[in-house]
């Protein structure tokens, strides 16, 4: 009786193991027949230049409350315009100095960044439309314009939210002037000059900067 248990345990014992080892090839086969999930599609620039974002600050997460140099001059970013054309965007900030000097700061990927430093000439007479417009000695020709609507954080100076004509000019030298249109205002004109990213640094201050 005794030999006849212990063959029944022994055989008891291989059919578990057995099913074991059918269950887990199961389970190996089902895993490797399970689809990847499909990896999301990055929007991140391949060629973008995070060494100099960690070192400098990212002028891409420029926000109301930060500070940042140019040229060794100091600036609080006042407020910011968050502007959208058809598939494209772009940011404008408002910088203020200690002693109330204004100026805008575009910051735009086409691809690569874009950075301009913008001074406002509010005597400024000429009007945009022709191919080609004379202003301070130069002469600048017609290089884009279209309307875009804007988001506003911070102070501005504008509504919350709202439209913007614009005609922009180069010339020579990668000197720019613009020409904007806030709703029924007259053209507002300024004078750009394009900045090398190791003239700007920002210094977050409304929160802590991620690097993407």
């Amino acid at each position: 009786m005794s030999g006849t248990l212990a063959y029944l345990l022994t055989a008891v014992g291989c059919l578990a193991g057995v099913a074991g080892v059918v269950v887990a090839l199961v389970a190996l086969r089902r895993s490797r027949q399970r689809p990847t999930a499909p990896t999301a599609p990055t929007a991140t620039d391949p060629f973008r230049d995070h060494d100099a974002d960690a070192l400098r600050g990212d002028p891409r997460r420029l926000r109301p409350g930060d500070l940042v140099e140019i040229r060794q001059v100091t600036y609080a970013v006042r407020g910011s315009l968050h502007l959208t054309e058809g598939g494209w965007s772009w940011d404008e900030h408002l910088l203020d100095t200690a002693d109330g000097t204004k100026r805008w700061l575009s910051v735009e990927e086409d691809p690569d960044l874009e950075l301009v430093l913008w001074t406002a000439e509010p005597a400024a007479t000429v009007t945009p439309g022709p191919p080609t417009v004379d202003f301070d000695g130069r002469r600048y020709r017609s290089d884009e314009s279209g309307k875009a609507r804007w988001t506003a954080t911070g102070t501005t100076g504008l509504a919350p939210t709202g439209s913007v004509r614009y005609h922009d000019y180069t010339a020579p030298g990668e000197a720019r002037l613009s020409f904007e249109k806030y709703g029924d205002a007259d053209w507002e004109v300024a004078r750009g000059e394009l900045l090398r990213r190791p003239e700007v640094m920002v210094y977050p201050q409304a929160g802590p900067e991620k690097v993407g």
